[in-house]
């Protein structure tokens, strides 16, 4: 079983950077697609990116232009580079594989099977 650890949350102005990590263990990491999520309070979890195995992308509408997810599949590592944050970029953000070779981007978090234990980022205004 792959086990997936977030780090990089943080607060952080508005307009500023952040880059979250999700490092996972386990050889086929490297072919399974991987997303981002995120839940502010009060909220439904809300997809922000996902990757798939050979590096192709799909965005939430709320993020797109700013954000860019991407992998290092050498580290076992999945990035989330985030740009212009906002405050209502607020939220508790969660990575999650799709543990299956190859498999394909997802919107849907019913669609993955693991899920790391969330890093805060707090934006303020």
């Amino acid at each position: 079983q792959v086990q997936l650890v977030e780090s990089g949350g943080g607060l952080v102005q508005a307009g500023g950077p952040l880059r979250l990590s999700c490092a996972a263990s386990g050889r086929t990491f490297s072919t399974y697609a991987v997303g981002w999520f995120r839940q502010a309070p009060g909220k439904e979890r809300e997809f922000v990116a996902s990757i798939n195995w050979s590096s192709g992308t799909i965005y939430g509408d709320s993020v797109k232009g700013r954000f860019t997810i991407s992998r290092d599949n050498a580290k076992n590592t999945v990035y989330l580079q985030m740009n212009s944050l906002k405050p209502e970029d607020t939220a508790v953000y969660y990575c999650a594989a799709r543990m299956s070779p190859y498999s394909s981007t997802s919107r849907v978090p019913g669609t993955y099977d693991g899920w790391g234990q969330g890093t805060q980022v707090t934006v303020s205004s």
